[in-house]
C-alpha cells in the first residue's frame, strides 16, 4: 500500500514522469460554499484509475468530511494543515473525490492525482508560486529523460517571443538565450524557479491570470511540460 509522504518526500512535484506524459486529462475542479464549509470536487479525467491526489491549500484548513465517488482514497491521519495525500487506495477513470474544509476562505492552489509510480495527468494549479515550482521540477526531469524535447521546446519558446526577448536582451546588455541556455540545462530546480519570479517580475504581472495574457508565449514550454 502507498503511504502518505511517500509520494511527495521521495518524487518530489515532479510532474513529468513518463507515466504522465502518457495521459492527456487531468483534474476537473468544482468549487462551492456549504454553510460554514467550503466544498471541493475533484473529478479524475486521465483516463485511467490513480491511487491518490495530493492537494496543497493557500491557508492552513481542517478537512471536516471527505468522500471519495468511484473509489476509496484514505485520507492522511492529521487532516489540518496546507498540504494533503490522499492515497493508499484507487479511484476510476471520471471518479469523484468530495473534500469539505474549513476556513471557507482557503483555495486549492495545486490539485495533482497520483498513479501507481508517480503524479500523473495535468496538474490544476492557481499562482504563479506554484506554476514556478511545477516548472523548476519538470524542467529538471525533462533534461534528465529527454534533453533533446527540452531544447526543442525552448527553441521554440524563444521564436514564439523573439522580439519580446530581443529587447530584453537590448536592454540588459547581454543576449539573453545565449546565457540563459547553459543555466537552464544545468541549474537545479529552485535555481529554474527563481529565473521564472525574475521573468515574471519585468513582465510586471500578480497573478497566474495575468501571466496567461501576458506578452510572453509560454505555451511550448508548458505543452512539453505537461502544463
Amino acid at each position: 500500500m502507498v503511504k502518505g509522504k511517500f509520494v511527495w518526500a521521495v518524487i518530489g512535484i515532479a510532474i513529468l514522469s513518463l507515466s504522465a506524459v502518457a495521459f492527456a486529462g487531468g483534474v476537473k475542479v468544482g468549487l462551492y460554499t456549504a454553510g460554514k464549509s467550503a466544498v471541493g470536487l475533484f473529478t479524475n479525467t486521465v483516463g485511467a484509475a490513480v491511487v491518490g491526489v495530493h492537494i496543497e491549500f493557500d491557508q492552513e484548513v481542517t478537512i471536516v468530511n471527505h468522500v471519495a465517488i468511484g473509489g476509496q482514497l484514505p485520507a492522511p491521519s492529521n487532516l489540518t494543515g496546507k498540504t494533503f495525500d490522499f492515497v493508499g487506495g484507487s479511484l476510476v477513470n471520471s471518479g469523484t473525490l468530495e473534500l469539505d474544509w474549513q476556513p471557507v476562505t482557503a483555495k486549492p492552489t495545486l490539485v495533482q492525482w497520483i498513479g501507481a509510480t508517480g503524479p500523473v495527468g495535468t496538474p490544476y494549479f492557481t499562482t504563479l508560486a506554484v506554476l514556478g515550482r511545477l516548472l523548476g521540477e519538470g524542467i529538471v526531469r525533462l533534461r534528465t529523460q529527454h534533453p533533446d524535447v527540452l531544447q526543442q521546446a525552448f527553441k521554440q519558446f524563444f521564436a514564439d517571443n523573439a522580439k519580446y526577448f530581443a529587447a530584453l536582451s537590448k536592454s540588459l546588455g547581454m543576449p539573453l538565450q545565449q546565457s540563459l541556455m547553459p543555466i537552464i540545462m544545468s541549474a537545479p530546480a529552485q535555481g529554474i524557479a527563481n529565473f521564472f519570479n525574475t521573468l515574471v517580475g519585468t513582465l510586471g504581472v500578480k497573478t497566474l491570470d495575468g501571466l496567461l495574457h501576458s506578452e510572453v508565449n509560454f505555451s511550448a514550454l508548458f505543452k512539453a511540460l505537461g502544463l
